[in-house]
């Protein structure tokens, strides 16, 4: 880890332009594996904001087009602990769409995921440092593949009390966010003449029948946060349409609403005797406390949150449209913008005074 500081400012800095600064950020291209460049770029903003930048770097990714590291950033004020810290990933999803904006959007790759968060979160601390509230700021890279940014902060922890991450919620404050089972179910099976399939067996038409009693499954359903779903998202398979298929594999997505327990031991059961099964990947499911006079929702997407523990007690909110994330239409408001640095502020104040 390396340590970057500049003296603390004197007076306070002019507030600068959110709306601005998210475009500078989406110009930045940041596709997962390639956040060198707008890691650069935010350090050295935040260092002319007069805040101590900490980078901590991350390993580098083979399918990286980077030729600088990648790294998370920290930024404080010199001096202090923060109790309440701000975070969100840097990375995007591909493709790159270069930012515009009109009267009331601002549009492309970033916008609400999350290149304005990271505008609303940096303007809300300012606000916070006058107001004399020890608050930090935690960008990570990774959290659009595999959250290695997040889990190697949460081995860096600074003792801070309370964590806001900051997702695409509509600024609103969530009570939960879903956790997310990923698996393997592979077949295997013996090549042959499709014209003789008794002289094979077909791996494909095994993991067809898996497939069906998987779909078929009653997967749980939480009162207060909905039912878990299940998405296949991708299958391979087979040599040929005139060879009996050896192997065939597919890969599935459950969102979790509670301990994933049951829904393995009915993954299970349902492939026995026909595929086997490999989990690939866990995030776990997460409640977060309610916070009175905030409009509430729950979060059917996964977060960096489940790998930020060391952080302190974690909330969910940020301004923008998860449904918009990941599209080739991504915007957000330019309202909504402004609005979430009023409820960082405020959420901060808030938890830190022990009104929340």
């Amino acid at each position: 880890m390396s340590a970057n500081s500049t003296n603390p400012v004197a007076a306070p800095l002019a507030a600068f332009d959110a709306i601005d600064l998210t475009r500078r950020l989406i110009d930045i291209e940041s596709i997962t594996y390639n956040e060198c460049a707008v890691g650069e770029f935010l350090a050295e903003f935040l260092r002319t904001r007069g805040f101590v930048v900490e980078t901590m770097p991350v390993e580098q990714d083979r399918e990286s087009r980077c030729s600088g590291e990648r790294f998370n950033i920290y930024a404080y004020t010199a001096g202090e602990t923060p109790d309440v810290v701000f975070s969100t990933h840097t990375d995007t999803v591909p493709p790159f769409i270069a930012s515009s904006e009109d009267d009331e959007l601002i549009y492309g790759r970033g916008a609400c995921d999350a290149k304005g968060i990271i505008a609303a979160q940096i303007a809300a601390v300012e606000r916070l440092r006058e107001r004399e509230i020890k608050a930090g700021l935690l960008f990570v890279v990774g959290e659009e593949r595999d959250s290695a940014g997040a889990k190697l902060a949460n081995k860096n922890p600074r003792g801070s009390r309370f964590l806001i991450n900051g997702e695409p919620t509509d600024n609103r404050i969530a009570l939960a966010s879903k956790g997310t089972l990923r698996a393997e179910i592979r077949a295997t099976g013996k090549m042959a003449h499709s014209a003789y399939p008794e002289l094979g067996e077909s791996a494909t038409h095994k993991l067809i029948e898996a497939l069906h009693r998987v779909l078929a499954l009653p997967l749980p359903v939480n009162a207060e946060i909905g039912p878990s779903t299940l998405n296949i998202g991708l299958i391979e398979g087979g040599r040929a349409p005139n060879v009996i298929a050896d192997h065939a594999v597919a890969q599935l997505m459950i969102r979790l609403v509670g301990p994933s327990e049951e829904t393995r031991k009915a993954l299970e059961e349902a492939v026995a005797g026909l595929a086997t099964l490999d989990y690939t990947l866990e995030i776990p499911f997460m409640r977060f406390r309610r916070i009175e006079g905030l409009t509430s929702m729950v979060a059917a997407f996964t977060t960096d949150v489940p790998w930020l523990s060391e952080w302190g007690e974690p909330l969910l909110i940020g301004p923008g449209s998860i449904h918009v994330a990941h599209t080739p239409h991504e915007k957000l408001a330019k309202r909504e913008l402004l609005e979430a640095i009023d409820l960082y502020t405020d959420i901060a104040m808030r938890l830190v005074s022990g009104e929340a």
